[in-house]
């Protein structure tokens, strides 16, 4: 999570994500699509500042309109992606289209999930090369975590279940990546009101130091935070204390505007993008 990142998958916002119903897809408003359009090519730039690869997913996708968040239908892993099913059941189908886009770009598939599992890549946080913590929800069962486990052994990584909370009900978008960002070597931005004590305990227990978001940052996703390098993150304006808290402990913090594209559809940073290469030198 934390890698230098050096090629990043995005799909600008369109038309259908534009025209998606806020109550069919619990949106707090529809999105304007000059806006969504304009708050998206500035977060582009910034990623694009850093020297990072820019590739589009511009395959249409008639209506789903979550298909911007892209992080969410795969895993990326040394040996290729691993093909997940979506937990949300307008989003089903996304990962076929990004099956091809990816075999398009020469990425090999390692693996796929199949049968009764679900399992969402919001809900996957890497917390080191050979560890991956699974959020189990409902965007995420036990199959997909099942599923997971067994191969993702083959590659030597292991697993580590983390339950989420009811939260607000299934309708509601919370992944384990609501409540928890990776920013540097063994420091994380959480949550910390919603998260089990048994991953609370685990974290400790492997080293790691937290930054504390207020209550009143959490909705504004202060926890999502996508990191550029060790130490240097974008987050969502809006969130002074976080930010200063993440200053304070060494890191670059660079902020963007997103009403439209992530206020109102409920995703962050991290769900916009696909890493698809980090790389451990330094940039």
């Amino acid at each position: 999570m934390i890698a230098p990142l050096r090629r990043v998958l995005v799909k600008r916002p369109d038309e259908v994500f534009a025209s998606a119903d806020p109550v069919i897809w619990h949106y707090s408003a529809k999105p304007d699509l000059e806006n969504a359009q304009r708050e998206h090519d500035t977060f582009v730039s910034i990623i694009e500042d850093f020297g990072v690869e820019i590739i589009y997913h511009d395959c249409l996708q008639p209506e789903r309109a979550d298909a911007i968040f892209v992080f969410d239908p795969v895993l990326m892993t040394n040996k290729g992606a691993i093909m997940l099913k979506m937990g949300k059941s307008l989003r089903v189908g996304e990962e076929t289209v990004m099956a091809e886009r990816l075999e398009k770009l020469g990425i090999p598939i390692f693996d796929r999930l199949s049968g009764d599992a679900c399992a969402e890549g919001g809900d996957l946080l890497w917390i080191n090369e050979k560890t991956l913590a699974v959020g189990v929800g409902f965007r995420t069962n036990i199959e997909g975590l099942r599923q997971l486990s067994i191969i993702l052994s083959k590659l030597g990584i292991s697993v580590v279940p983390v339950g989420l909370p009811y939260y607000r009900g299934p309708d509601s978008c919370l992944h384990l990546l609501s409540l928890i960002s990776v920013v540097k070597e063994r420091l994380a931005v959480l949550y910390q009101p919603l998260i089990s004590v048994a991953f609370w305990q685990f974290m400790k227990d492997v080293g790691f130091r937290f930054i504390q978001v207020p209550e009143k940052e959490f909705t504004s996703m202060a926890p999502n935070i996508l990191t550029i390098k060790p130490g240097t993150c974008i987050m969502l304006q809006g969130n002074p204390v976080t930010k200063q808290r993440l200053e304070s402990a060494g890191c670059e913090v660079i902020i963007y505007e997103g009403e439209e594209i992530c206020v109102k559809a409920e995703g962050g940073p991290t769900c916009l993008t696909l890493p698809i290469l980090r790389s451990f030198e330094s940039i």
